[in-house]
């Protein structure tokens, strides 16, 4: 009895040591998280293939948007969609609808990061003083994804030509290992930039 014991805060022992030693985190936060969403906005926007978004050359297009929260990345997306309007399109965006000729009413139903982690991995959320989230991996495939998603409405009121919902979504994952995680894929895109 005393051996199993012995054995049982040994492994319980060795396990917290092997957590504190690597920084786990669930949450992706950082530098990591704003590249994934702005790649996203990046590819879904770029990726637009609409044969009625070329009737907008040389109109004065107002762009109306929503999103299920106020916040920067909503911001980020119109800026980018009136780029990608402007530039390639050929509209003129205009900052009022009162002076348009033609109206997009955009829908963003997701500007956001997901995590998902599959395998085997030691909860550690129970212990007080502890996260909710912390875990120790075993084996695990860790998925970090940035995605974007939208769908429009297109025409002189916005109201107009819905167009399907389209997506974008920008991953970078790992392996996830007790003491070190493993990159498998990467999402560094300087080396593709256009100068």
């Amino acid at each position: 009895m005393r051996i199993s014991g012995f054995i049982l805060f040994c492994a319980i022992l060795t396990g917290l040591t092997g957590c504190s030693t690597r920084d786990i985190n669930t949450a992706l936060s950082g530098a990591t998280a704003q590249r994934l969403v702005a790649h996203s906005i990046d590819d879904l926007i770029s990726g637009l293939a609409d044969e009625k978004l070329e009737a907008l050359r040389n109109q004065k297009v107002f762009i109306n948007s929503y999103f299920l929260i106020e916040q920067p990345m909503k911001h980020y997306a119109d800026k980018r969609l009136a780029v990608e309007l402007s530039r390639r399109f050929g509209a003129n965006i205009v900052n009022d609808q009162a002076s348009s000729e033609q109206v997009i009413t955009v829908f963003y139903t997701a500007l956001a990061t997901d995590f998902d982690n599959f395998g085997i991995s030691i909860p550690f959320g129970y212990i007080p003083g502890i996260d909710d989230s912390t875990s120790l991996n075993i084996i695990t495939l860790e998925k970090f994804h940035g995605i974007a998603e939208m769908y429009y409405y297109l025409g002189p009121t916005g109201t107009e030509n819905r167009s399907k919902v389209i997506q974008a979504r920008v991953k970078t994952d790992a392996l996830g290992l007790p003491f070190i995680t493993i990159p498998l894929s990467n999402i560094d895109r300087h080396k593709d930039s256009l100068l």
